[in-house]
């Protein structure tokens, strides 16, 4: 009989990442004792705040006549921007984003635009008294510029163009056996958050000021409230425990409202609060920027590119904000899965008299990625060809194929396994016969089937923004206190920075307890954003935990005699040799040995570089990838639809938290499907007025909208590089896998007529919008149709 090995006789191995532990919060958000912002007690002699906004797209302040305001009853104050002590900014990058427009002279910017701020006893008093905006602004009205592509023709824009290429692209399309030139459009997204925008600053001793945000960057507005206050960084606190929802709308965007319930508690020297009604958020925050692209591409006989170029021009809004890192994102995802041999790009962010866009989940990666996606679903069409082999065709791979169009290396190969894996597992061709069968013998509705990849880098292109930090406390009892620089906002972070931290110790993840996000515990931290939040503050917490471990096997190893590197934590035990211990008491001899129980955590993240002059370099830690195949039924009598089945299958590496991955990636593929199927953003033609800036006009999807059969996989492969426990980001992602219901529904809807009409169809994809393609692509029949 064989005898066992040393490995069979020891007790089960000792995890707390990998594993499919619920959200930390989950019990609290459930029975709604899960505290944010608005939740907080409200300390003694709290005021409110509200905004009276500007009623015009543009024009130029001549007076605005507060006094009227004041005597209203429960007003205590109202002031403009010369009340501001310090600088009226709150831009990101570009200084020019004013908190209030300005006085006599300033020129308002969009309709929406806050121009002075009311202060009262109660939330209502004072947004009653700002609702008489109209009759306090005194402004001369001027022609707003609403349409990006107008600010285009007049080159207004708010950076400097961009351009990214590689190859002669003019020569290789000019060369090339066939051409195409194409127009595509993507509208805006509204990022909906279910908790709106909302600060609440309070005077602290010494000319201090705390402030508790809804916001995605704490050190970000530590800053700018800062400058408006004209105070130093150590003097201003700002803490966040958890958002309900950001999606990049509180990134940049919750500084304009932290800075003014700062600047109103600082000249009262009383508690403020300042909490948006839903209508007022859409009005003066801005959100996904819509994109318009001229391509043309040469191209040969079975559909390889060969030469493309593309005009990109965003709607950047009224001021920079992030406009310009989200061009260059979506400069660096045109080519998403695909090998590009020539390419020019330009970029473009028109400057227009609406809402400052700014991030949202894939910060202009989507919008990049999607272009391409077209001009491959055109290609098929024309070429008679499954769109899913034209893809295939032009995949990276093999030694000169392989650098993306900045620079970078594609290393991995993924790709290729992954959508062969998904082909399989969806029945995708023969789905594609029965779904031929089935339009053959239904007039009117019709089906559409779609698969498309997905390749998303991982990392802020900005390189220094790519560190971290975090701190971790040991307790005498065993317990465990953490704190970092990432923000909770629903998707999990502080679980997976809680997991860890865990599994580095040997402790239950239930021994962990992560803390509000805090500008006076972590310093200069960056955004969560980019996909990068368990990255960076994973890596960082555990750079922590890891010389906590190390400090305690030393005193094991005093103790028991041996090598500390042989010390083994797991399972709330501490063991070495023979000998073993409750890691608690193992804590308390090191507390009694006077040895350090809390240490900080720094990670940066290695080999990263980009220039912005070139627009070349290795941004990108890593890529992720996915694929998704999508089912979708069309009216074409209505324009109405339905998606009928999804199958995604996505690469999260070597995941720290199925369930949580899988609900990012659902998520995520759901809030893609309502940004390209029904979230429309509409403003008025003359006036400038957003018209859907409420759920009454503006809609997202719901649980209807997900399919009935709906498969959702992550991929079985560890992460190449060494990310934390070898896993992939998923915020950001597996939003692209939604480019399948898009291009399901244009499947669908090229059907009314014979292979090879094009299919005038943007996105979003309304009803409304799938009709006049309905009609388009049928009147392009009708005319092939005739009698010669």
């Amino acid at each position: 009989m064989n005898k066992p090995n040393d490995a069979a006789l020891q007790e089960p191995v000792f995890a707390q990442v990998g594993v499919a532990l619920p959200h930390e919060s989950a019990a609290l958000h459930v029975s709604g004792r899960a505290p944010y912002t608005d939740d907080l007690p409200e300390l003694a002699g709290t005021l409110h705040a509200a905004l009276g906004l500007s009623p015009l797209a543009h024009g130029v302040v001549k007076a605005i006549r507060l006094d009227t305001l004041r005597a209203l009853p429960g007003v205590v104050d109202v002031f403009s921007a010369a009340a501001i002590p310090g600088a009226n900014d709150c831009g990101p990058l570009v200084h020019d984003d004013p908190i209030l427009a300005g006085e006599a002279g300033a020129t308002l910017r969009w309709l929406g635009q806050p121009v002075f701020v009311v202060v009262a006893r109660t939330r209502d008093a004072a947004r009653h008294a700002a609702a008489r905006a109209r009759d306090v602004i005194v402004a001369e009205p001027l022609p707003p510029v609403l349409d990006p592509l107008q600010a285009h023709a007049a080159g207004q824009y708010v950076v400097p163009a961009m351009h990214l290429t590689r190859g002669e692209a003019r020569r290789a399309i000019a060369s090339a056996p066939h051409r195409l030139t194409t127009r595509f459009a993507v509208g805006g997204q509204e990022q909906f958050y279910l908790e709106g925008q909302i600060a609440y600053a309070a005077p602290t001793e010494g000319g201090g000021m705390k402030v508790w945000c809804s916001t995605q960057h704490p050190s970000e507005m530590q800053t700018v409230v800062a400058h408006a206050l004209q105070r130093p960084a150590h003097a201003v606190q700002v803490e966040c425990r958890r958002m309900g929802g950001g999606f990049g709308g509180k990134e940049s965007q919750s500084a304009l409202f932290a800075c003014v319930a700062a600047v109103a508690a600082h000249r009262l020297q009383r508690p403020v609060k300042l909490r948006l009604d839903r209508d007022d958020d859409f009005m003066i925050t801005g959100r996904r920027h819509g994109f318009h692209f001229e391509i043309e591409v040469g191209h040969d006989d079975e559909g390889r590119v060969l030469g493309v170029e593309v005009d990109m021009v965003s709607n950047a809004g009224h001021s920079a904000d992030l406009s310009a890192p989200v061009m260059t994102r979506a400069l660096c995802h045109f080519d998403n899965a695909y090998w590009l041999p020539h390419v020019a790009m330009h970029g473009y962010s028109a400057k227009t008299n609406t809402q400052s866009n700014t991030a949202f989940r894939g910060f202009g990666g989507p919008q990049g990625a999607i272009a391409i996606e077209h001009v491959m679903d055109l290609l098929a069409r024309r070429l008679g060809r499954d769109a899913l082999d034209v893809r295939r065709l032009n995949f990276y791979g093999g030694p000169e194929r392989s650098t993306t169009p900045y620079g970078q290396p594609v290393d991995d190969k993924l790709l290729q396994p992954l959508l062969q894996q998904l082909e399989a597992s969806s029945d995708y061709r023969a789905r594609r016969a029965a779904i031929a069968r089935f339009n053959a013998s239904s007039p009117v509705l019709k089906k559409g089937l779609a698969l498309t990849p997905v390749k998303f880098g991982i990392s802020f292109n900005v390189v220094h923004l790519n560190q971290a930090g975090a701190l971790v406390h040991i307790y005498t009892d065993g317990s465990v206190l953490v704190n970092h620089g990432g923000t909770e906002m629903g998707q999990g972070l502080n679980t997976k920075v809680a997991q860890v931290v865990a599994h580095e110790l040997g402790i239950a993840f239930e021994s962990v307890r992560v803390t509000a996000t805090d500008t006076q515990k972590v310093a200069n931290t960056s955004a969560t954003a980019a996909s990068t939040g368990s990255d960076l503050n994973g890596k960082a917490a555990q750079d922590a935990a890891q010389q906590l471990r190390q400090r305690l096997a030393a005193v094991a190893a005093a103790a028991w005699g041996g090598d500390a590197v042989a010390v083994v934590f797991a399972h709330g035990q501490v063991r070495l040799g023979e000998h073993s211990m409750p890691f608690a008491e193992l804590v308390n001899q090191a507390y009694l040995a006077r040895v350090q129980l809390w240490s900080d955590g720094f990670y940066a993240t290695p080999g990263l570089s980009w220039d912005r002059n070139t627009m070349q370099g290795r941004p990108f830690y890593y890529f992720a990838y996915g694929a998704a195949v999508s089912e979708v039924i069309v009216d074409t009598l209505t324009g109405e639809n339905r998606l009928l089945r999804a199958d995604l299958l996505h690469d999260a590496g070597r995941s720290l938290n199925p369930a949580l991955d899988i609900g990012q990636v659902e998520g995520a593929f759901i809030q893609g499907m309502g940004w390209l199927t029904m979230e429309e953003l509409v403003w008025h033609p003359q006036t400038g007025a957003l018209l859907t800036h409420a759920p009454s006009t503006y809609k997202i999807p719901t649980a209807n909208d997900a399919p009935a059969l709906f498969h959702t996989r992550l991929f079985d492969a560890d992460n190449a590089v060494d990310s934390i426990h070898r896993s992939k980001a998923v915020g950001e992602p597996p939003l692209l896998l939604a480019f399948s219901v898009f291009f399901a529904i244009r499947d669908a809807v090229g059907t009314v007529a014979a292979p090879g009409v094009d299919v005038p169809l943007d996105a979003p994809a309304t009803p409304e919008a799938i009709l006049r393609a309905v009609q388009a692509v049928q009147a392009v029949q009708a005319i092939h149709d005739r009698p010669a």
